[in-house]
């Protein structure tokens, strides 16, 4: 039996209640209530629907002119593996076919998926302050 997904960038009826699941493994993850926050400040955001549940979500910040980044990409572990990452982000970019750049960083073993969506390898540095979240 196939699960129905459904795809959506309105997100103005999302509750904390909503984001239970995601950010498996994370060493910190973020709170739910941080999760909100994070996704109703965003340029733009997809949320994928499955059994009446989020099941995935991608977002994005940007300049609106010509520069974007992808910070998330997340899918419930349940779901993983039936091609919602890749139909987020299809989708996520055809938002910002308009800008220049597209960016986002990835663990190192996450750049096979990510170039097989047409990105490419770049040199990138960052820092990490995990005890922002939770």
């Amino acid at each position: 039996m196939s699960i129905v997904i459904s795809y959506t960038t309105d997100i103005g009826d999302l509750a904390v209640d909503d984001l239970a699941g995601f950010f498996v493994g994370w060493p910190k993850p973020p709170s739910a209530a941080q999760h909100l926050a994070v996704l109703r400040g965003s340029y733009r955001v997809v949320i994928a629907r499955a059994e009446g549940q989020v099941a995935g979500f991608v977002n994005m910040i940007s300049d609106g002119v010509l520069t974007a980044f992808i910070p998330w990409l997340e899918v419930r572990p349940e779901y993983q593996g039936q091609g919602m990452g890749t139909e987020l982000m299809r989708r996520i970019v055809a938002e910002a076919s308009h800008l220049y750049s597209i960016d986002l960083t990835c663990d190192e073993s996450l750049r096979p998926y990510y170039e097989r969506l047409g990105m490419a390898a770049l040199t990138g540095m960052g820092l990490r302050n995990r005890d922002a979240c939770g």
